[in-house]
C-alpha cells in the first residue's frame, strides 16, 4: 500500500510538472517576434538553445543571481546591477529596444518598415537554411561589442564602416570625447578599448540579449572582399599583413617566386588571394583573417537576435535610425566622402574578370550564406552559368 501511495505521488509530481512545462511554453511574450536565444555554460564552451515561437526566460541562471526575471516587458526591473541601461532603468526615458518595439506597434514610418522586413527576411530564411544548431564558444561573441549606458550590442564587420562605429560608441560610452571623427584609428582598434559580450558570463550574456537592441551593418560580399583585398594587399601601408598573410599565400601558391616577394608578400594578385581562400588547407590551419570571414561567421545571426541591420549601401539613413533610437540624432555619424555605387561595382567586376567561371561559382558558394541572409543578388559581372 505504501509503495503504491509512493508511486501515486510521484506521477502527480510528474504530471504536475508537465502541465506547467506546457504552461511556460504557451505563455506568449509582448517584445519580441521569436524567441532570443539562451546560452548555457557546457564543456564544449557556451551553447545555444535554439529559436522558439516565444520568447522565454533563459534556462540556466549562475549561482548568486537572485530569481531570473521573466520576460522583456518590465526592462527597466531587468537588472539588479545599475551599471547596466544606466541612462534609460528607473524610467528616464524608453530604452533604444522599447521604441523600436513602439515603431513596430504604430504605423511605421517607411525606414521603419525596412528595417522590419530585413528582420522578417533573416528570420525566415535562418529558419529555411539552418537546421543544425551548433554550440557556440565565448570567443565567437567577441565581434559583439557592449554599450551598457544605452543598452547596445553592436556586431561588428570590418570593411563596413566599423571604425566609424567604434568611433561612435566610444564617444556614446564615454571613453571618448568631441567629435567621433577626430577619434584617431589606433585608439578605436586598441584591445580593451569597448567591452565586448565574450568578456561576460552567460547570466550576464543572457540580460543583456533580453534588453538591449542588437544591430549589425552588413555589404555586398564581394564588394566588401574587393575592397579587403585592395585595403590590405594592394596598399603600402599594411606591411605587416602583407608579411603575415602575403608572405603564406606568394609561399604556397606562386612557384619561383621572387625573394622579395616571398620575404615580403607585398604583390599578392587578386586570383592569389582568392586561391587562398579556396583552398582547404587555409580553413585547417586557422580560422579566416576577419577582413574576409563572412558576415553570418562573425556575427551569427541566426543565433543571435538582431534588432536592426543596417546595409553599408544606405549607411547614412540606417545609422541615422540607429542613433535616433539610442536618443543621440545630434551625434553625427562620421560619413567620410564614398564613391558612388556603380563606381564600387566597377572596382570589383574589374577584380574579377579575369577570374574563371569555375572560380568564380566556387567563391559564390563561400559566400553565398551572405548573399541569401542579408538580400543580396548575385553581381551580374559573374558568369555562373
Amino acid at each position: 500500500m505504501g509503495r503504491r501511495c509512493c508511486w501515486r505521488r510521484r506521477g502527480l509530481v510528474v504530471a504536475s510538472l508537465g502541465a506547467a512545462f506546457l504552461l511556460l511554453c504557451t505563455a506568449p511574450r509582448a517584445l519580441r517576434l521569436a524567441s532570443l536565444p539562451r546560452f548555457e555554460r557546457c564543456s564544449q564552451g557556451i551553447g545555444y538553445l535554439g529559436f522558439a515561437p516565444f520568447d522565454l526566460p533563459p534556462l540556466l541562471q549562475s549561482p548568486g543571481d537572485g530569481p531570473m526575471r521573466e520576460g522583456r516587458a518590465g526592462v527597466g526591473e531587468a537588472f539588479e546591477n545599475r551599471a547596466l541601461g544606466s541612462l534609460w532603468l528607473g524610467g528616464e526615458r524608453k530604452s533604444p529596444l522599447q521604441l523600436l518595439y513602439d515603431l513596430d506597434q504604430n504605423p511605421p514610418s517607411l525606414l521603419a518598415e525596412v528595417h522590419r522586413q530585413r528582420r522578417d527576411l533573416l528570420r525566415r530564411t535562418c529558419s529555411r537554411l539552418t537546421r543544425r544548431q551548433h554550440l557556440l564558444r565565448p570567443e565567437d561573441l567577441r565581434h559583439v561589442l557592449v554599450d551598457d549606458a544605452h543598452g547596445l550590442l553592436y556586431c561588428y564587420v570590418p570593411k563596413v564602416a566599423c571604425t566609424n562605429w567604434k568611433r561612435v560608441l566610444l564617444a556614446l560610452s564615454g571613453r571618448a570625447h568631441g567629435d567621433p571623427s577626430a577619434i584617431p584609428a589606433h585608439q578605436v582598434h586598441a584591445p580593451g578599448s569597448l567591452p565586448s559580450l565574450a568578456d561576460f558570463s552567460p547570466a550576464e550574456i543572457n540580460r543583456r540579449l533580453r534588453a538591449y537592441l542588437a544591430f549589425l551593418f552588413v555589404r555586398e560580399p564581394f564588394e566588401r572582399l574587393a575592397s579587403a583585398y585592395r585595403n590590405k594587399f594592394a596598399r603600402p601601408y599594411s606591411e605587416a599583413f602583407q608579411r603575415r598573410y602575403g608572405t603564406r599565400i606568394v609561399r604556397r601558391l606562386r612557384p619561383g617566386a621572387h625573394a622579395d616577394a616571398l620575404a615580403h608578400g607585398h604583390d599578392v594578385r587578386f586570383a592569389e588571394f582568392l586561391s587562398y581562400l579556396l583552398d582547404p588547407r587555409t580553413r585547417r590551419d586557422e580560422p579566416f583573417n576577419e577582413h574576409w570571414e563572412r558576415a553570418h561567421a562573425l556575427c551569427h545571426p541566426c543565433r543571435l537576435r538582431y534588432d536592426v541591420v543596417g546595409k553599408f549601401e544606405t549607411l547614412a539613413e540606417d545609422a541615422a535610425f540607429v542613433l535616433d533610437l539610442v536618443g543621440e540624432s545630434k551625434l553625427s555619424f562620421p560619413t567620410p566622402p564614398r564613391p558612388k555605387a556603380a563606381a564600387v561595382r566597377d572596382q570589383a567586376a574589374r577584380l574579377f574578370q579575369d577570374i574563371s567561371p569555375f572560380y568564380q561559382r566556387r567563391l559564390f558558394d563561400l559566400y553565398k550564406m551572405d548573399f541569401l541572409l542579408f538580400n543580396y543578388s548575385a553581381p551580374s559581372y559573374l558568369r555562373l552559368h
